[in-house]
């Protein structure tokens, strides 16, 4: 493949030490993005971050939530890593992939484990954390998130760190987010072509929803529905916790393709229409108001294609609508309970076609909202709109967490295993590999 090579990447081949940069890459069948950012971009002050390099382009060897061509993907993600690198001043060797392909789903595991006579401490939770792990049986699925959402001592839920606490019984709930085996060993080869090391998988949604929720959103009740080009996924959040997630292969470029054909234009015509003029939601004149469009093929004789403008709306709109409404109805049967006063953001570049927010109020019947990156303030007007959320988020977590129960190293190498559980020490100093207990309980 064309493009960088491990030894042009880092300085590490003149002796130099490598620049301990933490980058974001965000893949998605419109686009390629990434966003580097140094230890110096972390601002704990007011807990923000400044992102160093920031690139994009156009994404190619994508389709139908699975990288169908490993040459083409794996350059567009070098060109736009290289392009973050020298935004940056600074060469990375790996990166943290935040996407929405391989199918993307959580499931729930419950553990109960017996308490004694003292109080609750680490290793009751490490336990507890271990028991869940063994039920974990994923086949042919690898795990990329796993983050207890729910304690409870003796049947009493809601219990946000039950640390010191006492009882007969400790219960958890664990959320397991998880892709499909085959697009993960894709991804990693991507990344081993384009001279890169994996070193972590985020679903678009998860990190989406850290970048753009306000914290009362987290804790009241909110759905972060993310729409990109190839694919639209939904997480739900509660209690500040991720509750579900959801996935379905239908995005912006399928609304493009429908232009296309209703129009009979041309894609590159039909992406032109749907940026400029396209809308899900009536607008004024729009009967009177006529658009021009190429033709399809190469006839030099064809003239260009001419329609009103209220047209190309009875085509966008039903494929949005019907998008949303599927979403809506997996969620359902999801039985993942929503409080009635839970609002909807929306994140992605889909989500910024006129019309969509307000095509969401009719079909949630909640309040939507549009989503931008909240914590991210130094960003360039053209990486700081909904559809950079996800880069964004991938920088935030790393920032300021939340931490997993697993390792990202771990969840790379390997399905896990309840060997995996917190490590923790004697006297109750929690390990390295716990530090999720002692910064988010």
């Amino acid at each position: 493949m064309a493009g960088r090579s491990r030894d042009t990447n880092t300085d590490q081949a003149k002796g130099a030490p490598r620049a301990p940069a933490v980058a974001a890459l965000d893949l998605g069948q419109s686009k390629v993005a990434c966003f580097i950012m140094k230890p110096e971009g972390v601002r704990h002050a007011d807990r923000t971050i400044r992102v160093a390099g920031a690139s994009h382009v156009q994404s190619r060897g994508v389709r139908g939530g699975a990288i169908v061509n490993m040459d083409e993907a794996a350059q567009a993600i070098g060109h736009a890593v290289e392009r973050a690198e020298r935004a940056a001043g600074s060469p990375v060797s790996g990166v943290i992939v935040t996407t929405a392909i391989g199918q993307m789903a959580s499931h729930r595991v419950q553990a109960r484990v017996s308490l004694g006579a003292h109080p609750i401490s680490d290793g009751d939770l490490a336990r507890a954390i271990g028991m869940a792990l063994a039920q974990i049986r994923l086949p042919n699925r690898r795990p990329i998130h796993v983050l207890p959402i729910a304690w409870s001592v003796d049947g009493a839920r809601g219990v946000h760190d039950p640390r010191s606490m006492r009882g007969g019984s400790l219960g958890l709930d664990l959320l397991v987010v998880s892709m499909s085996e085959g697009s993960f060993g894709a991804l990693s080869h991507c990344l081993e072509l384009a001279h890169l090391d994996l070193q972590g998988v985020a679903a678009a949604p998860v990190v989406s929803s850290l970048a753009a929720l306000e914290e009362d959103e987290m804790e009241l009740g909110s759905v972060c529905i993310d729409m990109g080009g190839g694919s639209t996924s939904a997480a739900v959040w509660g209690g500040r916790s991720l509750l579900h997630i959801e996935s379905l292969n239908v995005g912006g470029d399928h609304v493009t393709a429908d232009i296309a054909r209703g129009l009979s234009t041309s894609k590159v015509g039909a992406e032109r229409l749907k940026t400029l003029h396209g809308s899900a939601m009536a607008s004024a004149n729009e009967d009177r108001e006529m658009l021009e469009a190429p033709p399809r093929g190469e006839d030099p004789s064809a003239g260009p294609v001419i329609v009103p403008r209220a047209m190309l709306k009875t085509v966008i709109a039903p494929r949005v609508e019907e998008t949303l409404e599927l979403l809506r109805d997996r969620l359902k049967h999801a039985g993942v309970g929503m409080d009635p006063g839970a609002g909807i953001v929306l994140t992605g570049g889909a989500s910024q076609l006129n019309g969509v927010r307000e095509l969401a109020v009719r079909v949630f019947d909640r309040p939507v909202r549009l989503g931008k990156p909240q914590r991210a303030p130094h960003l360039a007007d053209a990486a700081s709109g909904p559809a950079f959320c996800s880069a964004s988020g991938v920088l935030l977590r790393a920032a300021y967490g939340p931490r997993e129960a697993v390792s990202a190293r771990k969840l790379m190498s390997r399905q896990i295993t309840a060997a995996d559980a917190p490590k923790v020490h004697r006297g109750g100093m929690v390990a390295r590999a716990a530090g999720w207990l002692r910064d988010n309980l």
